[in-house]
């Protein structure tokens, strides 16, 4: 049971174990994740509520958020205690010998089992997910790495990030985890490409800018699955990787309709005009409900429905409007392609307008939303 006003538990490690992951060993990514979730290491002379973490299991962070407002639950692997949040001292030295294997599971606690098909509720997503709690040896750290980097994106994506790259990525993000590469950096590496990538599309050099953004969307990709995998996130990071993504594609899609003039392809003025109009328009408004819909709804529009999941694989997003400028460049014609991004666009704001007017409506009937992941 959520408790609120409960104070603050400190946390504090069991047992020991050598082995590496993400480059880092396990009682440093527990301390990285308990200064993720603003918790102090517990002290022995500590009488208060305590969270252990065994450290012969890793898990997902998920699971120290749950359980900081669920004092006197335990989360278990196999009936093995992986996570507590005990309550005081008496509860924590027993809790501690379980951990150990020198004394049976701590009576008297709310018990969930991590291999329980049910998960649990992020509260902070609205949906119901199964965060991976493993036995941490040598010969599990590849499957362990996987289950953290699939389990480092909780949200909805595009066709692109969930379908091509994901091995891609996972390689690159593991190189950089054990390289000491940080976060920021890879994000410094993808902000001069897309750079780049914009002057070639200027100039009409469109296959050498698909080859330069393609390497950036991975990248992309990789800065946060490398944050999130190593608990290194920053504002300053978030607010940079975020910025880049907000601010380029505008720039992207203007420097691929000039490009199509010394590429051979002109778009007649009027049409220029008008591809770059309704792409300026329909990225903004998009944008914008969007926003309106988590104000008003406290969630995503792409995770009310099911169908507003799937159309996130395709919706007008720098990568699938790639996928149409690719297209049209394979047929030599990168002014078909810009002008369909331009229709896509417009198509993809009509439908956002109607599911946010739906939702509205259903609102107004009384009836409440709900994610259909919860």
């Amino acid at each position: 049971m959520v408790d609120s006003t409960a104070p603050s538990p400190t946390l504090r490690t069991v047992r020991a174990n050598d082995t590496l992951l993400w480059g880092m060993t396990n009682a440093e990514r527990i301390r990285r994740i308990g200064v993720a979730q603003g918790l102090a290491p517990d002290t022995d002379d500590s009488t208060g509520p305590v969270i252990l973490a065994n450290l012969a299991y890793a898990f997902d962070p998920v699971w120290i958020a749950h359980l900081k407002s669920r004092p006197g639950t335990v989360v278990t692997r196999t009936g093995v205690p992986v996570l507590a949040h005990v309550r005081d001292a008496g509860e924590r030295d027993r809790m501690t010998a379980a951990m150990l294997g020198e004394a049976p599971l701590v009576t008297g606690l709310t018990v969930i089992a991590a291999e329980a098909e049910e998960g649990i509720l992020n509260e902070a997503l609205r949906k119901r997910e199964r965060p991976f709690a493993e036995l941490l040896t040598p010969a599990a750290v590849p499957a362990i790495e996987r289950a953290s980097y699939v389990g480092a994106y909780k949200g909805v994506t595009d066709l692109l990030t969930k379908y091509l790259w994901p091995e891609w990525a996972l390689a690159i993000t593991r190189v950089c985890a054990r390289a000491g590469i940080t976060p920021n950096q890879v994000t410094a590496l993808g902000s001069v490409l897309c750079i780049v990538a914009t002057v070639a599309f200027w100039h009409g050099w469109f296959w050498t800018g698909l080859a330069t953004g393609l390497f950036f969307m991975v990248l992309d990709t990789v800065d946060g699955k490398l944050a999130r995998c190593t608990i290194t996130s920053s504002k300053l990071g978030n607010a940079w990787d975020h910025g880049v993504d907000l601010v380029h594609p505008p720039f992207w899609w203007w420097a691929w309709a000039a490009g199509c003039a010394p590429y051979g392809r002109p778009l007649e003025d009027r049409m220029f005009w008008a591809v770059i109009g309704t792409m300026l328009f329909g990225y903004v408004a998009q944008r914008l409900i969007e926003g309106a819909f988590i104000v008003r709804f406290g969630m995503h529009i792409h995770v009310w429905e099911r169908f507003d999941s799937w159309f996130r694989l395709i919706t007008a997003r720098r990568n699938p409007n790639m996928v149409i400028l690719f297209a049209g460049l394979l047929v030599t014609r990168p002014d078909w392609g810009i002008i369909g991004v331009a229709a896509w666009t417009a198509i993809s704001l009509v439908v956002h307008l109607v599911r946010l007017v739906q939702a509205m409506l259903r609102k107004a009937r009384g009836e409440t939303l709900v994610s259909w992941l919860a």
